[in-house]
């Protein structure tokens, strides 16, 4: 029997409407691998549903969400294969998938991560892999050669490689999780290659709201604090004022847009976490590089 050399990790809150097609393409991967799915204390079936599987994968199930990130932090302690897959449970990858993803990291020792290619129902490319924009911000690529980063809803890493890097940050929530990790990767010297053959298909924002209050204060935190732990402090400083320049103007702005981000008390929340964060993320910051890495990694990728 071949010896798997993947974990692939599923994380799951409330999934048990979709569910089903995850593990079953899971199932169905013509490459061997552990499957371990972390459940955030669901209450929607979703225990009765993973004890019901044909395919009987490990369960580990915590007594509160966690979410995303937390979660693959957690898991990434059981982890004792060479490496180890995110997969949102609410993707579907093709069997080929797994196969294709180490393939690729076999071909580049030097590479972190291998990023799949995202696809809705309807054939259109969510995402190839994650670009850094001049602001800073980790954004979706819907096809490209070459990726800043790999998208967190289906990818492949080199599990001694994250842990060398400091693991997964667990108290972002969820979102720029995958952003902030490619980047710790890249300070390294490392890389992340797109996939263009491992595919899945995904129902985004099945399992969380965007454009939510919830996923503006994640989205806008964990942008900031990513910056203060990899970017130039130069970057840094200006984005974190930039984004408190804008909270305090906007009481005296007579036309507001009617989106959550732009709301005083949730900007304030963001600011009021970015700064309990600040120690912990300038420690991140000193153990991820120096001054000159992060300067050749914001000029190499960040606007491209």
């Amino acid at each position: 029997m071949t010896t798997a050399r993947s974990t692939v990790v599923v994380v799951t809150w409330r999934g048990a409407r979709h569910l089903t097609a995850c593990l079953d393409a899971l199932a169905a991967q013509r490459s061997p691998h552990r499957a371990l799915v972390v459940d955030n204390g669901s209450t929607d079936g979703t225990a009765e549903l993973l004890a019901a599987h044909p395919s009987a994968p490990e369960v580990l199930r915590l007594p509160v969400n966690a979410g995303y990130a937390g979660a693959m932090a957690v898991a990434l302690h059981r982890v004792r294969t060479p490496f180890m897959a995110w997969l949102n449970d609410d993707a579907a990858p093709d069997p080929g998938w797994l196969g294709a993803l180490e393939a690729a990291l076999d071909r580049d020792p030097a590479a972190a991560a291998a990023s799949s290619v995202l696809r809705a129902p309807d054939g259109r490319v969510q995402s190839s892999g994650v670009r850094l924009t001049a602001d800073g911000h980790g954004a979706d690529v819907p096809r490209a050669t070459e990726v800043f980063g790999f998208c967190g809803g289906a990818a492949l890493l080199r599990t001694e490689v994250l842990r060398a890097a400091g693991g997964v940050p667990a108290h972002y929530f969820c979102y720029y999780e995958d952003t902030d990790t490619a980047w710790r990767f890249r300070l390294a010297g490392r890389s992340v290659v797109a996939v263009p053959e491992a595919t899945a298909v995904h129902l985004h924002g099945a399992s969380s709201a965007p454009g939510s209050a919830p996923f503006h204060r994640w989205n806008e935190r964990n942008r900031l604090l990513t910056l203060l732990r990899c970017a130039p402090g130069r970057v840094a400083a200006r984005e974190l004022a930039r984004f408190a320049a804008i909270t305090a103007a906007l009481p005296l702005r007579r036309a507001v847009p009617d989106a959550a981000n732009f709301r005083v008390p949730l900007r304030l929340r963001v600011l009021a976490e970015v700064l309990r964060g600040l120690p912990a993320a300038l420690r991140v910051r000193r153990a991820a590089g120096d001054a000159r890495a992060r300067a050749r990694v914001w000029r190499d990728w960040a606007g491209r």
